[in-house]
């Protein structure tokens, strides 16, 4: 029992964490929000520590932010924040395709078509719904470079960037244009041509500020 009993705690915290990083992203706890935990713990229905270690974890990921004598807080979203988060995107979201061009195993190249065809298909037009297909493609991306250690740095700037995605939702940014960037993407992985598959994400990444951007300017 005394092995059993951190492992239990260690699944709750990834729980507590998933769904406390969904509602941030989402903007259901939105930028500037105080973070209840006796409220959490009641929704989630999730103890005390669990959701500490959680809302730590998210702090590192800079998600959260506490301060001192006040309270735990979502953090803001800004143009600068957009500015240094792309910055990092840029760099290794164009290695990463890179590396998925030239690493991919025949799994990664089957869920790769899988992708194209519901891209080519356009039976996706909810925004949400794209949303969640970009997020798959980035994802895909990720895992088919067979870097833990870049995976898991993507993942957390990508959550960043989702978050900015929701923030602007009910306005035009050509989602729709930029998910279907990726039926590029996607041809020169599986072309296993990394130096096109780079330069595609770049230009991606660099198109994805632009727009959000120019939205956030006019808020």
């Amino acid at each position: 029992m005394a092995v059993a009993e951190p492992v239990a705690v260690r699944s709750q915290s990834e729980e507590a964490y998933a769904r406390l990083l969904e509602r941030i992203v989402r903007l259901d706890m939105p930028p500037g929000s105080v973070v209840n935990e006796a409220r959490l713990r009641e929704e989630l229905k999730i103890g005390r520590t669990p959701i500490r270690e959680a809302l730590q974890r998210l702090a590192r990921e800079n998600l959260v932010r506490s301060i001192p004598h006040r309270g735990t807080f979502v953090t803001e979203v800004n143009i600068t924040d957009l500015a240094r988060i792309t910055e990092v995107r840029v760099v290794l979201e164009s290695h990463a395709a890179r590396l998925a061009a030239e690493k991919h195993t025949s799994a990664d190249g089957e869920a790769t078509r899988e992708l194209l065809e519901l891209l080519r298909g356009g039976r996706v037009s909810d925004q949400r719904e794209l949303m969640q297909l970009d997020q798959r493609i980035h994802q895909l991306i990720y895992h088919a470079a067979h870097n833990p250690f870049l995976e898991a740095t993507l993942e957390r700037y990508f959550n960043l960037s989702l978050r900015l995605w929701y923030l602007v939702l009910d306005r035009q940014v050509g989602l729709r244009r930029a998910v279907d960037e990726h039926i590029d993407l996607l041809q020169a992985v599986l072309s296993s041509d990394g130096e096109l598959a780079e330069t595609i994400m770049r230009k991606h990444v660099i198109g994805f500020e632009r727009e959000i951007r120019k939205v956030l300017v006019e808020r």
